[in-house]
């Protein structure tokens, strides 16, 4: 049987303003499936804004938003979101404080904040399951608001998963992270794209370190417009993060490591 290779997204000439202000400028870009990618780019660039319009938070100005072949403003969203995995510093403040992590994994089922939803006994399986997979199984019955910043982006992950979506968003998910949990969250990240069936991921991000090999693609964005996108080995260069940046910066690969450094200024000597 012959696999499609239709995007899983699909984003043409889109442009949101608020005002007399354009956030997003003309961005055309595309997923397939079995393609991950990471989103790069300064503070203000406009990644979050861009992850808004995705799922459907923030209605474009112009242009078209599809996903899964369904366009924004032709369908309703809200079945969409089922499909697409989130995990984002936003929900966060949506959680209730003393709601148990199980039921905070249980409720990305029905993409609800605050569950409402009956609960069977096969999601609390699948929820620990998932829990179980990224080390926080014990913490089934603690409360969301006794969570550590670690714990808690880790039963995000769960929540993003337990769907089973086919596309799964990562908005800067090692932010608050102490190093240990950062490592191991980026090992999971890479084991998680050897499952069978995995969803694509898009991971969005201002710091290189965090692109591990499993990400095939990139997409630089500079004061909402795109600078570069397409695959990893070509678009992360020297060049083009310079542009992204705005300021001279030097891309070091070493050992599948990615790193960004600044060249050091030539000081002129001063006579005396």
């Amino acid at each position: 049987m012959k696999l499609t290779t239709a995007p899983i997204l699909a984003v043409s000439n889109l442009r949101v303003t608020r005002g007399s202000t354009a956030i997003l400028r003309d961005i055309s870009w595309a997923v397939k499936r079995d393609e991950h990618w990471v989103i790069l780019g300064p503070n203000g660039c406009g990644k979050t804004s861009l992850l808004r319009s995705l799922t459907g938070y923030l209605p474009p100005t112009s242009g078209q938003v599809a996903v899964f072949g369904q366009v924004y403003g032709e369908t309703d969203w809200r079945e969409l979101r089922v499909r697409i995995g989130l995990v984002t510093s936003a929900l966060q403040m949506s959680i209730p404080f003393a709601e148990p992590a199980i039921e905070t994994v249980i409720s990305g089922k029905f993409a609800q904040l605050d569950l409402w939803a009956k609960i069977e006994s096969a999601d609390r399986t699948e929820a620990i399951k998932l829990m179980r997979m990224l080390g926080v199984a014990g913490l089934a019955q603690r409360e969301w608001g006794l969570l550590s910043q670690g714990e808690r982006q880790r039963v995000l992950i769960a929540r993003a998963l337990v769907a089973k979506p086919e596309l799964l968003i990562l908005d800067e998910p090692c932010a608050g992270l102490d190093p240990v949990a950062r490592s191991h969250f980026l090992t999971f990240i890479e084991r998680l794209t050897r499952v069978r069936r995995c969803p694509a991921l898009v991971l969005v991000t201002h710091h290189v370190e965090e692109i591990t090999p499993a990400f095939t693609h990139a997409l630089l964005l500079r004061a909402g417009r795109v600078v570069c996108a397409g695959p990893k080995a070509s678009t992360l260069t020297s060049r083009n993060l310079s542009r992204a940046f705005g300021a001279s910066v030097k891309l070091i690969r070493r050992d599948a490591q990615l790193r960004l450094t600044l060249p050091r200024s030539k000081r002129k000597r001063r006579t005396l």
